[in-house]
């Protein structure tokens, strides 16, 4: 009973933060005055009452106007340059494929294996490089899993959503930590990891498991405080309010 009422505060808690976390990274901030900010315009950061809007056009349709002296071609400059970057989500931009930050030739996939493997894992060779058995339980179906070949690793929150909900902002080393962060990877079936692709919890969830694995979205997003949509908020906290 104490697990389950711990379980359930630090769902509440979780679900607070995540649905107060992410507006501020919205790219266009429209005041209570109907004013719409870009983001490097003189009065983005200090508005601070505001309704977030992905892009201009979107303020602007919304019933916005632009401050006074500023042009709508330049609005869209300082709008545009970001929203160009956000659009190019490629995979390298997080580095290329898993890290070996201790140079132990165990890259974060194998110690991604080997530290959620039940019983000690057999390596390929003597090197102690590739994991080839184990086993795992998988916590998008509860199934036991043996052959490593048959394991993919899933991050948790896609590497291109993350992208779109902020990740272009940051620096590489900052993505390239992300990739890699074992609080984002989980070791499920290929089948499963290839069905959701870099949809979120909104669009895609696993057959079992469900509310520890948007419980653990939600982690993810509040550690790097990623901007989910205000629709995907909402989502989540309904959702995780009935896993109560």
């Amino acid at each position: 009973m104490k697990n389950t009422f711990r379980f359930s505060r630090l769902m509440i808690l979780g679900v607070i933060c995540f649905a107060s976390s992410g507006a501020a990274a919205d790219l266009v901030k429209q005041s209570t005055s109907g004013l719409c900010h870009p983001p490097r315009s003189s009065w983005y950061e200090r508005t601070l009452n505001y309704i977030p809007f992905k892009t201009l056009e979107a303020c602007l349709d919304a019933g916005g106007r632009l401050p006074s002296g500023v042009s709508l071609s330049g609005a869209r400059k300082l709008a545009g340059d970001l929203s160009e970057n956000r659009n190019q989500y490629q995979r390298s931009a997080f580095g290329h494929g898993w890290d070996d930050t201790d140079r132990d030739c165990q890259d974060s996939h194998a110690e991604a294996l080997i530290s959620t493997s039940t019983t000690p894992v057999r390596f390929a060779d003597g090197k102690r490089c590739r994991v080839v058995t184990g086993r795992w339980i998988s916590p998008f179906t509860g199934e036991v899993i043996q052959n490593a070949s048959n394991i993919e690793i899933d991050h948790v929150v896609p590497l291109a959503l993350a992208w779109e909900r902020g990740a272009w902002r940051w620096s590489d080393e900052r993505r390239e930590q992300f990739a890699n962060d074992p609080v984002n990877l989980l070791p499920v079936e290929d089948s499963l990891n290839s069905s959701k692709q870099h949809r979120g919890p909104d669009e895609w969830l696993p057959p079992s498991g469900q509310c520890g694995y948007v419980a653990r979205f939600v982690r993810v997003v509040k550690k790097y405080e990623l901007s989910p949509t205000s629709d995907e908020r909402a989502w989540t906290t309904r959702f995780l309010e009935g896993c109560r």
